[in-house]
Parts: structure tokens; C-alpha cells; sequence
């Protein structure tokens, strides 16, 4: 395991300054994608409205089925 760790960290420290600079965009990226968007637009309305897994279940059975 430590081979491994040790390849990935020498291929990341021999890296060029515009290619670390393309990984800290892509890992900015990811932290507004998968926090600040889950954060403020992607809420857990259905654990919000109702209260057992049953309603949710039914409430979601029913808008899937509705015509």
C-alpha cells in the first residue's frame, strides 16, 4: 500500500504549475457540486414532509403513477 501511495504522491509533486493549477479547479468544482449545490438546491424534501419511510414510499408511488 505504501508503494502505491508513494507513486501517486511523487506523480503529484513532479506536476507542472498549470496542471496543478487545471487539479485545483476540477477539485473546486467538485466541492460546489456535490456541497454547496446539495446544500441549497437538492434538500431532502421528502424526509422534510413526512414522517415514516411508508409515506414517503407512497407519496413517491403515487406522483410516479399519477397520469
Amino acid at each position: 500500500m505504501k508503494k502505491i501511495i508513494d507513486f501517486y504522491m511523487d506523480g503529484f509533486n513532479n506536476l507542472p504549475d498549470w496542471a496543478r493549477s487545471i487539479w485545483f479547479i476540477v477539485l473546486l468544482k467538485l466541492f460546489i457540486f456535490f456541497f454547496i449545490f446539495k446544500i441549497f438546491f437538492f434538500q431532502n424534501k421528502l424526509k422534510k414532509d413526512f414522517a415514516t419511510d411508508s409515506e414517503r414510499a407512497d407519496h413517491v408511488i403515487e406522483q410516479i403513477t399519477k397520469p
